[in-house]
């Protein structure tokens, strides 16, 4: 079969036009089923070339017919009424439809026998529990394939992990007898192009009952309202790549299926199924209960990464805990006690590390780069939008080093171009086992651009030697070294001469000019220092905790200058570091009470902390000595009743946790005393004028430009700092 043949709205592709083919608009279906494309009327504007044989209408005589008309008026309206399975002249059909741009996509199917299973709520909560109870992600896969190949009744089950590369790794697979493993196999990014990376992402199943099917194309080939193919990306008969299907058939398949893992929006893997002996059409009911599974089990891996993840955060929180402690109260400069840490390597779980500062260059652990090779790599590593980077394989990002250094992974901290801190970590080597040469479509590739290039034909297990690589850097690890990073700079804060500059530094990292973007939250913040001091102990928060919750926090530390920076450096560290540890609002402000008495020496603060979630509008609210929030609506600005506990770091006082519902459309507004307090002037009537103003003010639009317009009217001449942060859910 030609490649026309299956994608009839283009010209014949090969490999060298693989990762372009586009495979959401073939222009043709798989045989199987019928397909009609209608417009608002209900009138079939395409339809397959094989509608005849389920309708018993010729392609040409079924344009401009009604769904009516070609499927009798009782099951038209049953379809209208998302019907998905009916009688069809006298055989039982399966039934899908979808929105395709401005037409409506109905797919008819005879129904199958195969796989004919339907997920009961018995038999759904047994599989859904069997999934929940696997430890690992590994056991989650394999008990995945025996629950897929249960219900689809194919050969072969696997499922299909993609690295950071996209390169796929069989982490499971259940199968009959007689057939070789694939179990362990890893196989080419180039496999699986990235178009057909999307399009699993958007369209869960894909099924190819036979792979020697003759295409079916769509009649006209052009919508004749766009002149451009029909997009098929939701269609379930949708024709396949025949570059696909060629390779399908170098592996001895004879029908396949795929059921997307996507986790958090991501493609993540695929449940690959595969069958040898002749076609194989599971039911609709089958497939969808698959589908079904494969979500489950999407949902549970993401689970399981984050709760591994949440383990490993916390216990280099505690590790960085330990360093910020002995850093903290070291008589040592910071930059000497930073190098001299006996858990500085373990951190990142490093084996050397080289600190740079204004030309001075300290090395620690096993480190073989001179001066000029180590500035070299950190200038590769400088990211201006990113205070940590990092790289696992060295010889990749600075070619000129391949071979000079024992070193392959490298994590960076640090703003400026001659203050910066390198962890290294030795190559490590590891053995890994492909499905075939991965490098097989490259050797053919250099034959010549006139030279068709078919699938590769090999799936012999090979192996291969990988080098110059080191562990990759975790998410967590980056994170731990960023706030080790503040907390140095907050540290030399205090010591350093040149006050001025490094109070700057710290204002770009730690107070930062735009809030982040959260899903479903409009967020606006704004620090506004005094006019006589540069920074002063203002700050504000916001960051996602593991469970989907935001946290939003506004504090002040007392005092001006370069020492309420660095108390502030270290508070806002802290109070991370105990949300992130599953405290609540009241506990965290509590513990930071009693670090900041023990640790930070005749410093105190107030902080108000908002953990919202999203889904419900639920936010749990404390307060330390700080003024209390407002709930803006529409002409009414409400004090929130909030109970407050003493000042942080008197060593005194419980904290309590309340919460409210955020109503939809309200705004929650948290601000430091800089916007209310005025000398000679009563607080509580600041507090009014700024409840009058905000109400007044209040409207639907952009919610930074109301917080801006806010400070302009009623954060007049005055002498402290100011921070104001507000939220609403979108």
């Amino acid at each position: 079969m030609s490649a026309a043949v299956h994608t009839p709205a283009y010209g014949e592709v090969d490999l060298t036009t693989c990762d372009r083919e586009p495979i959401h608009i073939p222009g043709a279906i798989q045989p199987h089923g019928v397909l009609l494309a209608l417009d608002d009327e209900q009138r079939a504007v395409m339809v397959s070339a094989n509608v005849e044989s389920m309708l018993g209408v010729a392609p040409t005589a079924a344009i401009g017919r009604t769904l009516a008309e070609l499927v009798g008026p009782g099951l038209a309206i049953a379809i209208t009424d998302g019907v998905e399975s009916a009688t069809l002249r006298g055989g039982e059909v399966e039934i899908r439809q979808h929105r395709s741009g401005d037409r409506q996509i109905v797919e008819i199917e005879p129904v199958s026998t195969v796989g004919q299973m339907r997920l009961t709520y018995k038999s759904t909560r047994g599989a859904m529990a069997r999934l929940a109870q696997a430890p690992s992600v590994a056991d989650l896969g394999a008990q995945l394939a025996v629950e897929v190949r249960a219900l689809l009744g194919f050969d072969r089950v696997m499922v299909y992990r993609f690295d950071e590369e996209w390169n796929g790794e069989v982490i499971a697979e259940e199968r009959r007898d007689g057939l070789n493993s694939f179990l362990g196999l890893h196989y080419p990014a180039s496999d699986i192009p990235a178009q057909a990376r999307r399009l699993y992402t958007v369209n869960w199943t894909r099924l190819i009952a036979d792979i020697g099917y003759t295409p079916v194309p769509l009649h006209p080939v052009f919508d004749p309202g766009t002149n451009a193919p029909l997009d098929l990306s939701h269609a379930t008969l949708r024709s396949v790549s025949p570059i696909h299907i060629e390779y399908l058939s170098h592996m001895f398949v004879t029908a396949s299926m795929s059921i997307s893992l996507v986790v958090d929006g991501e493609l993540w893997g695929l449940v690959a199924c595969h069958h040898y002996s002749g076609p194989h059409r599971p039911s609709h009911d089958a497939r969808s209960a698959a589908e079904f599974l494969g979500q489950v089990a999407s949902q549970l891996a993401g689970d399981r990464e984050r709760a591994d993840g949440r383990e490993r955060t916390l216990a280099a929180q505690a590790v960085l805990g330990r360093i910020a402690a002995r850093t903290s109260t070291s008589p040592e400069s910071p930059l000497v006690s930073i190098m001299d840490d006996p858990e500085l390597l373990s951190l990142v779980d490093a084996t050397g590390a080289v600190l740079s500062y204004d030309g001075v260059v300290t090395v620690r652990g096993d480190v073989d780069l001179d001066a000029a090779q180590l500035q070299l790599i950190a200038t590769a590593l400088e990211d201006p939008a990113s205070y940590a980077t990092s790289t696992d394989h060295l010889a990749a990002l600075v070619p000129a080093l391949a071979g000079a250094s024992s070193a392959a992974g490298v994590l960076r901290i640090g703003s400026d171009s001659d203050r910066w801190l390198l962890w290294f970590r030795p190559e490590q080597e590891r053995v890994v086992d492909w499905g075939g040469d991965p490098t097989n479509k490259q050797l053919a590739a250099e034959e010549g651009p006139h030279v068709r290039l078919s699938p590769r034909r090999s799936f012999e297990k090979w192996r291969q030697v990988v080098r110059g690589r080191s562990t990759p850097w975790a998410p967590w690890k980056l994170e731990v070294a960023d706030a080790l990073g503040k907390h140095l700079i907050g540290l030399l804060l205090s010591r350093s001469r040149d006050q001025l500059a490094m109070a700057e530094s710290i204002q770009r990292s730690v107070v930062a000019d735009d809030p982040p973007r959260f899903d479903g939250i409009e967020l606006a913040a704004r620090y506004q220092p005094a006019s006589t001091f540069q920074l002063g102990g203002d700050w504000w928060d916001a960051f996602p905790l593991s469970d989907g919750r935001i946290v939003f926090v506004v504090g002040d530390v007392a005092g001006h200058g370069v020492s309420a920076a660095s108390a502030m450096t270290q508070v806002r560290t802290a109070l991370r570091a105990y949300l992130f540890e599953g405290h609540d609002p009241a506990t965290c402000l509590d513990k930071l009470d009693l670090l900041m008495a023990g640790l930070i020496d005749q410093r105190v603060a107030t902080a108000v902390l908002a953990v919202l979630d999203p889904t419900t509008g639920r936010v749990e609210l404390a307060s330390a000595g700080h003024p209390p929030p407002l709930v803006i609506t529409r002409g009414a600005a409400d004090v929130v009743d909030l109970p407050v506990r003493p000042l942080l770091g008197v060593g005194l006082g419980e904290a309590e946790t309340v919460t409210l519902d955020l109503p939809p459309g309200a705004a929650l507004l948290l601000y430091t005393d800089g916007l209310v307090e005025r000398r000679g002037v009563d607080m509580d009537e600041r507090t009014d004028r700024l409840r009058a103003l905000a109400a007044d003010t209040y409207a639907d639009s952009d919610l930074q430009s109301w917080v801006d317009r806010l400070i302009e009217l009623h954060a007049d001449d005055g002498d402290d700092d100011t921070t104001v942060l507000a939220l609403r859910l979108s």
